[in-house]
């Protein structure tokens, strides 16, 4: 077999061989977030794994930092994704069964699931390494057979290619984008329909961003690189230097303990069914360990057929739902997979079981008007689970995930289906402040009559802006005991231009003289306050529950008062600007109306509705209709949301 020379591209001369040299960088990132994630899971980690604290504590942090990188490699395969629509064809979630047979990728990209072992990670740094390492690949990792893959004279029909590392198969598809939109003209090869694209207001990925001309092609190839595939200048967050911390770390456990165990013994390629040819794999037989792997390979099907789904739409609250379920059924996948790797596998073989990540044939674009229907129907199955299901804490945890789900899909089902003629007729303005049934009481509201509008007062809201005892020190009395709301000892039209200023909504009011309560901003703001807070402004439901006009919600996740905020960006020290670049000024059609805040459980603020986000000295950084902006202090792309949030194990309660 000749040798690969890494300063050549690989060939790429026509639209139709840079679609087919994509759909195997997008299976070579799905391959490699699978066994990074099938690694990760094998893992000590758990409550039941009999480890002691210090080892615990190391062992999460080793898996933290693969799922980091697995998670990468699920922003990669997006942007592969925006990168095949930009171009006229469409994303590609289809991979081969493990383990992938010889001379499907490289002799030397060598991809089967294993548990963690130095072996295996000595296998990711191998298959990470920049361009011109000689990092070697991990023991047993070896290719089976020598070949080489080429065109062998073709010059019409595509064939596979060989290449050194990823980061060579990328160099070869950016040289092929900028030749073939000289070739074409730029206009022509990025044909594609831009409603298809992916971008960071719809998925919280790392760099993920959209592609729309040979610029965002480009840029988009740099960051899978610079991630960590190849990349020459070899960063400390890449893939690759993560990767080595890990083996540090692991090398001196083991010459401090000899006998020490990192993971538990999960099956090299398990498979679900008995296999032609057992050599190299495990056959999962054992009932209970069959039950979670038929469980779990359906749940990550079903996973990527909504992909499939939210990338093939243009329709932007459908494309938004289907992610969204994808998004959601990968935390229902996580329990599943962590438990297959602590259940033997069979009587025969002495190693656990494992997910098998097994495929269907297909995942074609479902028609719109029937996919709600086809999708709210699998995942009702899904939520019933298996017979044979055993009883443990992570399958009853994936089981009610796979629950909230369902109960979601339904719901977003039964809405779709409404018509005009059966909808509910516009509900009146929200009122501003706090709503009027949750004034008294043990509420936490404070509220007082006075002659013109009651007043009232939410403590926990509070952000101390001190517009209330500066601009009526009347009716707000600062430190006294007794008594501190006076509404009647301010004019009532100052009161209320007092009440409108208050950022947080901490106070709110309700008119008895007959004038009309707050109205609505003619245009919906969000203010991103220098090391400090979101200030929105906007007629909001939080969690589905109507606050008023106004909110300050927490971005430095810090908060013990989440979502909102209460101060803590200053005791931790919290620095970020308030003034990151402009995205965009694009206009929006239009300006108002409602705007729903949900915060995601350990995630991103989702926001949907027309919104203005603006630096704080009131310049636009980009007007948005949905956006899933950072509360967790970490994100390198705020104020939007990177999924830097799982890397950081940030923890807050969702909607």
């Amino acid at each position: 077999m000749a040798a690969i020379d890494p300063s050549a591209d690989v060939e790429i001369r026509s639209r139709e061989q840079l679609l087919y040299t994509l759909a195997e960088a997008a299976e070579i990132e799905h391959n490699l977030m699978c066994c990074y994630l099938y690694a990760a899971w094998s893992l000590k980690t758990e409550p039941d794994d009999g480890v002691d604290q210090a080892t615990g504590t190391m062992l999460r942090r080793w898996q933290r930092a693969i799922v980091a990188v697995a998670i990468d490699e699920m922003s990669h395969l997006a942007m592969v994704a925006n990168l095949m629509a930009a171009i006229g064809g469409a994303a590609h979630f289809q991979r081969p069964n493990f383990p992938i047979a010889a001379g499907y990728h490289p002799a030397g990209l060598q991809v089967r699931l294993a548990p963690f072992s130095m072996a295996t990670l000595q296998h990711f740094i191998h298959l990470e390494r920049p361009e011109g390492s000689d990092e070697p690949d991990g023991e047993g990792f070896a290719p089976p057979l020598a070949y080489g893959r080429g065109l062998n004279g073709l010059e019409i029909m595509p064939s596979a290619q060989d290449f050194t590392t990823v980061g060579h198969l990328y160099r070869s598809i950016e040289t092929a984008l900028g030749t073939l939109a000289a070739q074409l003209g730029e206009a022509v090869l990025f044909c594609g329909d831009p409603r298809l694209q992916v971008g960071p207001s719809l998925v919280s990925l790392p760099g993920l961003a959209t592609v729309t001309d040979l610029a965002s092609a480009i840029r988009a190839i740099e960051v899978i690189v610079e991630q960590g595939e190849g990349h020459a200048s070899d960063r400390e967050d890449s893939h690759f230097r993560r990767f080595i911390r890990v083996r540090s770390e692991y090398a001196e456990a083991l010459a401090r303990d000899p006998a020490f165990v990192a993971a538990h013994p999960a099956a090299e390629n398990p498979v679900m069914r008995r296999p032609p040819a057992a050599a190299g794999r495990v056959w999962i037989q054992r009932e209970d360990a069959r039950a979670v792997l038929d469980l779990g390979n359906a749940v990550y099907n079903h996973m990527l057929r909504c992909l499939a789904q939210g990338f093939g739409d243009t329709d932007p609250t459908r494309k938004r739902r289907a992610l969204d379920t994808a998004i959601d059924a990968m935390f229902a996948l996580d329990p599943l997979a962590r438990e297959l790797a602590r259940l033997r596998a069979n009587d025969a073989d002495a190693c656990n079981a494992g997910l098998s990540f097994a495929t269907l044939r297909a995942y074609p674009f479902l028609a719109p008007d029937t996919a709600a229907t086809t999708l709210t129907e699998r995942i009702g199955e899904l939520a019933r689970g298996a017979t044979a299901l055993p009883d443990s804490p992570r399958v009853a945890a994936a089981l009610a995930a796979l629950g909230q789900i369902a109960a979601k899909t339904a719901a977003a089902s039964r809405v779709e289906a409404m018509t005009e003629a059966t909808a509910a007729p516009p509900a009146d303005p929200v009122v501003a402040g706090p709503p009027p049934a949750a004034v008294g009481g043990n509420s936490g509201i404070e509220s007082v009559e006075g002659r013109d509008l009651v007043i009232a007062f939410e403590g926990r809201r509070c952000i101390h802006a001190r517009f209330c005892v500066t601009g009526a020190p009347k009716t707000f009395l600062a430190n006294v005991q007794g008594p501190w709301l006076h509404p009647d000892d301010t004019d009532t039209d100052r009161l209320i231009e007092v009440a409108h200023a208050c950022p947080s909504g901490a106070i709110g009011y309700r008119r008895k003289d007959g004038k009309p309560d707050e109205a609505p901003p003619p245009v919906n703001l969000l203010n991103i306050r220098e090391a400090g807070p979101y200030a929105i402004r906007a007629p909001m439901t939080l969690a589905g529950r109507e606050i008023g006009h106004r909110a300050t919600l927490c971005r430095c996740g810090a908060s013990k008062n989440k979502p909102f905020c209460d101060g803590s960006h200053h005791d931790i020290g919290f620095a970020a600007s308030g003034e990151p670049a402009t995205v965009s000024l694009d206009p929006l059609p239009t300006r108002d109306g409602p705007l729903a805040v949900t915060p995601l459980a350990d995630g991103p603020l989702a926001v949907a509705g027309n919104l203005e986000i603006c630096a704080g000295t009131g310049r636009v950084v980009q007007r948005v209709t949905e956006a899933r902006l950072c509360r967790c202090g970490q994100s390198k792309t705020k104020p939007f949301c990177d999924g830097s949030h799982r890397a950081a194990g940030f923890q807050a309660d969702g909607a």
